[in-house]
């Protein structure tokens, strides 16, 4: 019998985020950006969510290139053709749908800004503020006797004369200037008379124009005053106030400015000029305080903040020595010792003291001896002198040896004219205030009193200058100046500006993408950011925070982790929940290293040291005067709460004056020191390791970075085909003619411009994107093409590599730094801070072998950034490494997982800004725990040992 049964197809099950509200929830379904692996997911509106994972496993994916990459597409989208110019064309991000997203904000950590003239107060807005109130209500007051200097008005002489007790006399005069051309007197006289004025007063005497100009008359000499008007004073009478009015106009337009009020026992003058103890002062205005314009900035240094000058530092490199030992370095030979002698003979009749080290001069004595005295001759004279020989070579040597950029001494850095220093508010003046730390110019507008008219005119500016203050000091931020140039921030510093940009601009309903904003901060004002976070929470906008720090993860409302791996082994949604559900999680490297399951091992024993760098009397910026010493051979970590003056006692004074002894950075200005020892043959080189990119065109890569790319291109000319078709090495290099693809010129992508829009970037269609030639892709090493090489993972090219030691041996150390899921052809200008540092560490760990008789000194910046737990295992390892190689390690971090695998630890505080700048302890973190009651960094390292 036949089945007549129908055959049923079973409906695709529904997918459960299908059906969730998007009211509720931000919805990604099936994203395939990057290693996304058709990753869906869920995010709760209006709330702290923490996305986290391996470096590369996919977070900045989903974060940056779908979430916010949507919502600034249909942002843009939404707006006229005319305005869609002015923004960047935006991809659509490989997703099935995102549904129910809210208008997107990113706050990356790059710091973006590359203007030197840009300052934390223009990139805050609060300098355009400050420049609006002080053209309002700053008064200005004579450098010559501190006096407020006025410029008088029509109503200021006239109020003055209605005061005046009734029936005085008054006679309102006007100074006769002598003729510009040398006419003589009587001309002038005459002239007056012509314009119906009668009486003037010569030498205080009344007369008649008409007496003093008749024939027979000697010609006037003495001072001459003309006589505009008379008056007994009547308070009240609004028809003489009216006359004496335009009397004083009058007076101050014969007297270009000046007029006079003589009573019979004194004379009072009026001006409406604005002058004071015989000097003419410029009126406030707003382009007066801006250095960006030529009326605003400072002559001597035209704006930048610094001149090119005498370095002391080069000048006089060891200040422990005294003067007669040899302290000032150009006058130790024999020919410019003669400058020398004069001060060592005469030193005594002016009581110089020659034996005395310079950096216990006073500074007094140390201005004498740059500016000479009768008896001798001081370096300024000495350095002007070499500058009248430099057409001789060996004084153009001379005199280069000892220049490099200083503070501009006009300005005092601040870029601005020097006069705009004389307009003050309560005693300070717009360059005393953009110098201060923010959180004492905060304090300064809190406690500001202006008089009640000021007080009604600057009322709206002081609201607007106080709350960004404020939120510059509740992101950390407190220590900064406002004058310090946006482009030596910090990546993280710089995010937190933008943090507090956004915080002040108060938006709701909206979702903020933040790229790590712990960076840079120590755990105990991550707590303060965390604050911050909640408070953009809580106006009502989704907070989601791409993040590593503990503390933060702890306080999310959700955490969502990617993983398993990196790269290709990533971009899967591996947890998602609260901090309490991800400690029971045990498929997640997090949850793991979080519950303690997994850790960043402590080294058994730590290594011992004999040699160190020893640095004596730092005191730049806010450090008070510190000794310190750097252990040689060993890892030494240096640490310290936001602002206590870690990167000015590493980056401002010992990299530059380490540098400048082993004979380079001479440029460079040093921070004030006295003096560094320790050096002599213990330090052959230094190399910073800092986070900027390592290289600025599209075409620098890492595989390029690392010199592995020369032995691929070579492997490639090797095979059978290329030999055939006479391939050189040079034929698989996509920057120089041969192989490349001519259209594209081996960026694989071609500009289109598109006039009124955006220029639009499309896949080169000569090479589909692929670099190079038809001819050079179909030379193949195990199958693979060179582009196909380019395209792969570090990870995955060394297994591809494993029979050709010599690219193996570059490559390797990429992956020992955890970069092993970047792909060997990636661009430069894609990799983060974090990222370019590693790759700059990889190539030191290849370099390896080639530098074993130097003795170098590594410095890191914050090598931490952007790194997983898991990572950091792998970092440690790299820097050992480089220790094991007979090196010195030198690291700026807060990461509590660094620090315990210290050999020693540096650390300044107490707080951040002008109540830091102390050495706190030095020592190893065992010793260091010990001080947890005392000291914030021991109190969170006590937690992890």
């Amino acid at each position: 019998m036949a089945d007549n049964s129908v055959l049923q197809v079973a409906a695709p099950a529904a997918d459960p985020i299908d059906q969730l509200d998007p009211r509720e929830f931000i919805l990604i379904k099936n994203a395939r950006v990057h290693n996304l692996k058709n990753l869906s997911v869920a995010l709760p509106r209006n709330k702290f969510i923490v996305v986290t994972g391996l470096s590369g496993s996919g977070k900045s994916s989903l974060a940056f290139d779908t979430l916010y990459a949507e919502g600034q597409r249909m942002y843009v989208e939404s707006l006229s053709s005319y305005a869609r110019q002015f923004l960047g064309r935006m991809d659509k991000p490989d997703v099935d749908y995102i549904r129910g997203i809210s208008p997107a904000i990113a706050i990356e950590q790059k710091v973006s800004i590359k203007n030197n003239r840009s300052t934390v107060g223009t990139s805050t807005e609060i300098y355009d503020y400050l420049k609006l109130l002080f053209a309002r209500v700053g008064r200005t007051y004579s450098p010559v006797s501190g006096e407020q200097v006025r410029k008088d008005n029509v109503a200021d002489v006239v109020d003055y004369l209605m005061h005046l007790p009734e029936g005085t006399r008054v006679m309102l005069l006007s100074p006769l200037l002598p003729a510009e051309d040398g006419r003589p007197m009587s001309k002038e006289l005459d002239l007056l008379l012509q314009k119906g004025y009668s009486r003037v007063v010569v030498n205080g005497e009344t007369a008649f124009i008409e007496e003093l100009i008749a024939e027979g008359q000697p010609e006037v000499k003495g001072e001459v005053y003309i006589m505009i008007d008379r008056a007994v004073i009547q308070p009240g009478d609004e028809d003489l106030m009216f006359r004496l009015s335009d009397s004083v106009q009058t007076a101050f337009f014969e007297g270009h400015g000046t007029c006079l009020v003589k009573l019979d026992d004194e004379t009072r003058i009026f001006s409406d000029r604005f002058e004071l103890d015989g000097e003419v002062f410029e009126e406030p205005s707003v382009n007066f305080f801006s250095f960006n314009n030529p009326y605003g900035a400072c002559q001597t240094c035209e704006g930048f903040g610094s001149v090119l000058g005498i370095d002391e530092d080069l000048v006089i490199p060891d200040k422990s020595l005294t003067v007669y030992e040899g302290a000032i370095a150009p006058w130790r030979t024999d020919k410019q010792s003669e400058w020398l002698k004069p001060l060592l003979k005469n030193g005594i009749r002016f009581d110089f003291p020659i034996h005395r080290p310079y950096n216990e001069l006073s500074e007094a004595e140390r201005n004498l001896l740059w500016k000479g005295n009768k008896y001798f001759e001081g370096l300024d004279s000495y350095f002007k002198w070499v500058a009248t020989q430099t057409h001789k070579i060996q004084y153009r040597v001379l005199q280069s040896r000892y220049r490099g950029r200083t503070t501009c001494p006009d300005c005092r850095g601040t870029r601005l004219r020097k006069d705009a220093q004389y307009v003050k508010i309560q005693g300070q003046s717009i360059t005393d205030l953009v110098l201060l730390p923010v959180s004492r110019a905060l304090e300064f507008f809190q406690n500001l009193e202006l008089p009640e008219h000021e007080a009604k005119v600057a009322e709206r500016l002081v609201t607007e200058v106080t709350n960004r203050l404020e939120y510059l000091n509740r992101v950390g931020l407190g220590y900064l100046t406002l004058n310090r140039l946006s482009s030596t921030l910090s990546g993280g510093e710089s995010q937190r500006i933008s943090l507090a940009t956004s915080l002040g601009s108060a938006l709701v309903g909206s979702m903020y993408i933040l790229d790590e904003p712990s960076i840079g901060l120590h755990p105990k004002d991550a707590e303060q950011l965390i604050g911050v976070l909640r408070s953009l929470q809580q106006l009502g906008n989704t907070v989601i925070v791409v993040e590593h720090e503990e503390k933060i993860m702890e306080e999310a409302d959700q955490i969502i982790d990617i993983g398993p791996e990196a790269g290709s082994g990533g971009g899967i949604l591996q947890f998602q929940g609260t901090y309490e559900e991800i400690l029971r999680d045990t498929k997640s490297y997090t949850g793991q290293y979080l519950s303690g399951k997994l850790e960043v091992a402590v080294p058994t024993t730590r290594r011992p040291w004999r040699n160190a760098l020893e640095l004596t009397g730092a005191r730049e910026n806010n450090l008070k005067n510190v000794s310190v010493k750097f252990p040689l051979n060993v890892m030494t970590v240096v640490t310290g709460v936001s602002g206590s003056g870690k990167s000015t006692l590493i980056r401002r004074i010992l990299a530059p004056a380490l540098l400048k002894q082993l004979g380079g950075g001479a440029g460079e200005a040093t921070g004030k020191f006295d003096r560094l020892t320790g050096v002599n043959g213990q330090v052959t080189h230094v190399e910073f390791v800092d986070q900027n990119p390592i290289g600025k065109s599209s075409r620098s890569n890492p595989v390029t970075y690392v010199k592995a790319y020369d032995a691929i291109r070579s492997l490639f000319a090797d095979q059978q085909l290329a030999k055939a078709r006479g391939f050189k090495p040079s034929h698989f290099s996509f920057n120089i003619e041969g192989g490349r693809c001519e259209v594209c010129q081996g960026e694989g992508q071609v500009k289109i411009e598109m006039q009124f829009m955006a220029d639009i970037y499309l896949t080169c269609e000569a090479c589909e994107g692929r670099k190079f030639k038809q001819d050079i892709l179909d030379v193949k090493y195990q199958d693979k093409s060179i582009n196909e090489v380019l395209e792969m993972t570090i990870e995955d090219s060394i297994t591809f590599f494993k029979d050709q030691p010599k690219i193996v041996e570059r490559l390797k150390p990429l992956d020992d730094v955890g970069l092993g899921y970047i792909r060997l052809g990636q661009s430069a200008n894609t990799l983060s801070g974090g990222e370019a540092q590693r790759v700059k560490l990889a190539s030191f760990l290849t370099k390896g072998n080639t530098l074993q008789n130097d003795k170098i000194l590594f410095i890191f910046d914050e090598p931490s950034t952007g790194l997983h737990f898991h990572d950091i295992n792998k970092l440690m390892k790299a820097l050992n490494a480089l220790v094991e190689q007979g090196n010195s390690v030198l690291i700026i971090e807060h990461n509590m997982d660094i620090i315990k695998c210290a050999d020693w630890v540096i650390d300044l505080g107490p707080e951040g800004g002008i109540n830091g700048g102390h050495l706190l302890f030095e020592g190893t973190p065992e010793e260091m725990v010990k001080l947890k009651d005392t000291n914030h960094t021991a109190r969170f390292l006590a937690e992890k040992l």
